[in-house]
Order: structure tokens, then sequence, then C-alpha cells
């Protein structure tokens, strides 16, 4: 009898698990990414972070 139907499952479990822990983290973490990346392109296009009240809320605005 052949073990390869065995291991694909397996392979198949284990990517399934990484997928799983990998969306549950980009999803906690979502906010902070977010506005680490608005931080980034604020100055890029010389503007100022202005934070929000949550997480994932900031935006940029114009220099005074």
């Amino acid at each position: 009898m052949s073990n390869r139907g065995q291991a694909l499952v397996e392979y198949v479990l284990i990517v399934a698990i990484i997928s799983v822990i990998t969306i549950a983290i980009v999803s906690y973490f979502g906010g902070y990414l977010k506005d680490s990346i608005t931080k980034t392109s604020c100055s890029l296009v010389d503007q100022v972070y202005v934070p929000g009240e949550k997480p994932g809320e900031g935006t940029c605005e114009d220099k005074e």
C-alpha cells in the first residue's frame, strides 16, 4: 500500500494551519501595519502623520 496519499494530506493540513495562523496574525495586527504604512507614505509625500483614535485610523495631513 502507498503512503503518498497520506503524505499529501499531511502537507495540506500543515499549509492550512499556517494559513489560519497567518490570517489571524494579520487580522490582529492589521491596524498597526496600516498605521506604519501610512506613516511611511506621509513622509514620502511631505505630509504629517496624524494618529487616529484606533489603530489603523491614522491619516496624512498637509504641513502647516
